[in-house]
């Protein structure tokens, strides 16, 4: 907002004012805004003494681990397990380790403790990093470290074990229910040329369709950020020098191993099913020897009688219950724990990539991790062929404790609509049926399915398929009241969401998602519509996560910055405790707090509205608060939200820079899909 527009919004009334969408302060709070050189979620950088360095060079991945191992090799990496015990010779890898064990080098390179004490001695359990920890000072004498696995292990579960982890990596793991399910469908066997045909013919595509973008290759996304994501679908491969028949299994998605083969620039025309020769094919389709193949194709089918119908399995009553959405990024298990505390009934992870798990990527499977508090808890997972999220839903089930699994058909992000998973999927009823069906078929856990309105803005397609959402073996169904194209701008389209809930059979829940953000919304959807199971709370969650709370009392909380404060605590406790309490862990805590904060500065205190309550899409105007804190909690500025995480957390490293993943400091765009 420049400066003639806040000159602007003291000489309007409150009703101009949110007819302009802009959040009517009162005038006593409202100030100038800040003249700034950049935009405010411009890149933020902290300044130091050092020259601005030259632009690099980017470098071949055989650089950058050759600099990550000597990186790990650095007096800043000590290792482990001499931090828990302070002796060298309690590692068992001795001179192998991959990390320091100069102890007195890393003493002298370590940062000043933090003030406050070890979170973990406030869960009454010793502390895990031992002298890495930055509240080192605060142990005890004598009092001996924990394994960080086995106290992660007390509380939180959802861990991919090696022996697992080793077998998604040689594509060995077997999947028995899934390649039935698939079998018995009549999926196996299909090439993905002839699935989209038969999709194609069945009205699954749009004339204008431009999202689903499939090649001769296998599909691959990779995200930007740092937990590279992956969505790969491997192709079914029909060879006719096996006697004329196509291979029954479809390929799981492989693994590429870093080898000098391929660690170098050149990559194979199909990345991610690499086959150059009939033995290649048949080495990792054939996981298992031909006895074991042929008993595999034969139980399984004898199972499918005593298998529980859809209707059969345990359901879960979403009815009046508080629903936190899975939000990429800020929906970390610190955050869902925060809003735990304030009164949420459900959660749910982060979404999670179909290939990437397949792939065993433990960056990706930390994602499903549950903490013990999330008594009704499930997972989000986002793939865009049947086989890949057959398999998935089958490995979670055998690896995970979870209560549902719920399917993104919703997310707009280019790069997942661009591989035909996401909402491009909304294009494909048959596809989406193939994957509800398979999904459902495989588990005895509930799948429910998250979508939006449509594709295209304008063309609303899911109260036509609401009624067979059901049929297919969902137990429930979340519509966000937008469309793909629609993105995050406008409201969402509430009537659209109550018509399709009065189509949806007996049988199916409906979830409505959007722009809750007051305990008046809610009970304002509840009264439209009584057949709507509940609501899905998103970005309301983030800008104010006491919203669970205001809902659960049924009133307007007028939150004073030291309330704000203390919540902000909470959540750098759990993630201390989640991510770790040495330098890495605290750095990692207040990257994911700063994305948080990105949202938070959205809130405006109840008591300087002259209307309340704030609208999601409200535009605060430059104000004070009430005190200095408040006003520090109001500004768009990430230097200030640096600030607030150094109140927190200690001074920044020195050349910390932070610009928040979503971009969004207009209010009609966030990267959760």
């Amino acid at each position: 907002m420049d400066t003639d527009e806040g000159q602007g919004v003291a000489q309007q009334t409150p009703e101009e004012l949110v007819a302009r969408c802009i959040a009517p302060v009162k005038k006593d709070f409202l100030r100038p805004p800040p003249v700034r050189a950049s935009s405010p979620n411009d890149d933020v950088s902290v300044a130091n003494d050092k020259p601005p360095a030259l632009v690099k060079e980017k470098k071949s991945k055989r650089q950058l681990k050759r600099e990550r191992r000597q990186e790990q090799k650095s007096a800043r990496n000590l290792c482990p397990e001499l931090a828990r015990t302070s002796d060298v010779s309690s590692c068992p890898y001795k001179d192998k380790c991959r990390f320091s064990h100069d102890l007195e080098a890393f003493k002298a390179q370590k940062p000043a403790d933090l003030e406050g004490e070890c979170p973990f001695f406030k869960s009454q359990v010793s502390c895990p990093y031992g002298l890495a920890c930055r509240f080192s000072s605060t142990h005890g004498e004598g009092v001996p470290s924990a394994n960080p696995n086995a106290v992660k292990n007390a509380s939180e579960v959802n861990g991919l074990s090696k022996d697992v982890q080793k077998l998604l990596w040689k594509n060995k793991m077997g999947f028995p229910k899934a390649d039935a399910k698939l079998k018995s469908l009549g999926l196996s066997g299909l090439s993905r040329s002839k699935r989209n045909d038969l999709e194609d013919k069945d009205g699954g595509g749009t004339g204008s369709n431009k999202c689903d973008q499939t090649d001769d290759n296998a599909s691959c996304v990779v995200m930007p950020d740092s937990g590279s994501k992956l969505e790969c679908s491997a192709e079914v491969i029909k060879d006719d020098d096996f006697d004329g028949k196509s291979e029954p299994d479809v390929l799981c998605p492989q693994k590429r191993r870093k080898t000098e083969e391929n660690d170098g620039p050149e990559e194979t025309d199909n990345e991610g099913v690499c086959v150059t020769d009939t033995e290649q094919i048949v080495e990792r389709n054939c996981t298992k020897s031909e006895p074991e193949a042929e008993t595999d194709t034969i139980t399984p089918e004898t199972d499918l009688s005593l298998k529980l119908h859809s209707r059969e399995k345990k359901l879960i009553d979403y009815r009046e219950k508080l629903y936190l959405a899975p939000l990429t990024t800020v929906g970390n298990l610190p955050f869902r724990r925060v809003c735990k505390v304030l009164g949420a009934d459900i959660t749910c992870g982060e979404m999670a990539m179909c290939t990437n798990l397949l792939q065993g990527q433990a960056s990706e499977w930390a994602l499903l991790r549950r903490h013990s508090s999330e008594d009704l808890f499930g997972v989000q997972i986002c793939g865009a062929y049947p086989d890949t999220v057959a398999r998935t839903v089958e490995l979670i089930e055998q690896e995970c404790t979870i209560d549902f699994i719920d399917i993104n058909m919703g997310c707009p992000i280019d790069i997942v609509v661009n591989k035909g998973a996401g909402s491009a999927l909304l294009t494909k009823p048959m596809r989406m049926k193939s994957i509800v069906e398979v999904a459902s078929g495989t588990v005895e856990k509930p799948i429910t399915v998250k979508v939006r309105t449509a594709y295209f803005e304008g063309k609303n397609r899911i109260d036509s398929l609401i009624a067979d959402i059901g049929s297919w073996g969902a137990s429930a169904v979340t519509i966000h009241g937008r469309s793909r194209q629609q993105r995050y701008s406008k409201l969402a389209d509430w009537d659209y969401i109550y018509q399709c809930s009065r189509k949806a059979p007996n049988t199916l829940q409906v979830v409505g998602n959007g722009d809750v953000f007051s305990f008046v919304d809610w009970n304002n959807h509840r009264t439209e519509c009584p057949e709507l199971a509940t609501c899905m709370i998103a970005r309301g969650a983030l800008i104010k996560p006491w919203l669970f709370t205001e809902i659960k009392e049924q009133r307007h909380w007028d939150i004073s910055s030291g309330e704000r404060l203390n919540i902000l605590k909470d959540f750098v406790r759990f993630g201390l405790e989640h991510w770790g309490s040495d330098t890495k862990g605290v750095e990692t805590t207040r990257r994911f707090l700063l994305e948080w904060l990105s949202y938070t500065f959205r809130y405006i205190p109840v008591g300087l509205l002259d209307v309340v309550q704030q609208r999601i899409n409200w535009r605060p105007p430059s104000y004070y608060g009430r005190d200095e804190l408040e006003t520090l909690m109001a500004s768009d500025s990430a230097a200030d939200w640096i600030r607030l995480s150094e109140m927190l957390l200690g001074k920044v490293p020195d050349g910390f820079t932070f610009a928040p993943k979503h971009k969004s400091n207009a209010y009609d765009r966030a990267e959760n899909g």
